[in-house]
């Protein structure tokens, strides 16, 4: 049905018509004069477009919507809501943190002794979040059921702890071994208000040492989940600028060079000393325990940081 307006439009259109009708030539031939019209066998396509909602009203709902998100997520990205953790070691630490608004990473800073300390990490660990162990789907935790449910021996010891090994080579189980700590009734109470831990997502940082007057430089990458860094590998560099890359031309020879063993290869007494190493320099539990909380709120402080940007080009 045609709204007032289009009919409103189109009426001087067709008085336009009608008035030069009876002045302009025949060009067509009379409806009886002209061939029966035959469907053709190509199908007719149909606007794949929605015409009814104004693109007006189109823009006026997003600038709602992105008002309605700018409202639940005003509370954060202020300095002034820093969560405990953060707040605590920001004071307490002798890194300086460079967060730049609109920009992924987030580095930190200290010097120790003749040395340069530099840990940088990223928000974009949060884009591809970690799925749950999921037990049930573990194939080898069924090959080890399986392997213990077929040992000779007669003795069931599927899920035993202890004590002792029969002549067939099972492990004896005692009766109170069947039922774990936590099942006990005597341990109800101790184990009423545990709650299962919520592992943190792993969050990758890259520490490079350097030293006042020197070219080379120490370039570790490391995750830092759980309250712990997991070293992954200990490069070197003769050029230190190879250690952090500005252009193409340094990133492409940094390609050839050797990068060193993996960290888990290594001798475990240098794998203590170097993770010592690091400790000592600040690179320890509470930067651990930081580096996951201050992404979480960076990542929160630049979507905010994003609505105000998509809402002001959209309005405007």
């Amino acid at each position: 049905m045609l709204s007032l307006r289009t009919i409103a439009r189109s009426a001087p259109r067709s008085a336009a018509r009608l008035s030069t009708k009876a002045a302009r030539p025949q060009l067509f031939k009379p409806a009886a004069l002209r061939a029966v019209w035959k469907p053709t066998s190509a199908p007719r396509l149909a606007s794949a477009f929605h015409t009814t909602v104004p693109k007006r009203d189109v823009q006026e709902s997003l600038v709602a919507k992105l008002d309605s998100e700018l409202n639940l997520e005003e509370d954060v990205g202020e300095p002034s809501n820093y969560s405990t953790n953060i707040k605590d070691y920001l004071e307490a630490s002798q890194f300086k943190i460079e967060d730049i608004l609109g920009q992924e990473e987030v580095t930190l800073t200290r010097k120790f002794n003749n040395e340069t300390i530099r840990v940088t990490f990223t928000i974009a660990d949060l884009a591809e979040p970690q799925e749950p162990f999921d037990e049930e789907s573990d194939e080898a935790m069924y090959d080890e059921a399986e392997e213990i449910d077929e040992q000779s021996g007669g003795a069931n010891t599927k899920g035993s702890v202890n004590r002792g090994r029969t002549p067939g080579g099972n492990i004896r189980v005692a009766p109170e071994d069947k039922v774990s700590p936590a099942d006990r009734p005597e341990f109800e109470d101790e184990y009423a208000d545990d709650e299962p831990l919520t592992p943190s997502f792993p969050a990758h940082a890259v520490i490079r040492v350097t030293k006042d007057g020197q070219q080379g430089a120490l370039c570790i990458e490391a995750v830092a989940q759980d309250s712990s860094f997991t070293i992954s590998n200990v490069h070197y560099y003769a050029d230190a600028e190879n250690a952090d890359p500005k252009t193409a031309d340094k990133d492409y020879a940094r390609r050839n060079l050797y990068p060193g063993p993996m960290f888990g290869n290594l001798d475990e007494d240098l794998q203590i000393l170097l993770e010592e190493y690091l400790e000592e320099r600040g690179v320890d539990t509470r930067m651990a325990l930081f580096i996951p909380d201050y992404i979480d709120y960076k990542e929160q402080k630049e979507y905010l940081n994003w609505l105000k940007n998509v809402k002001g080009f959209v309005s405007a």
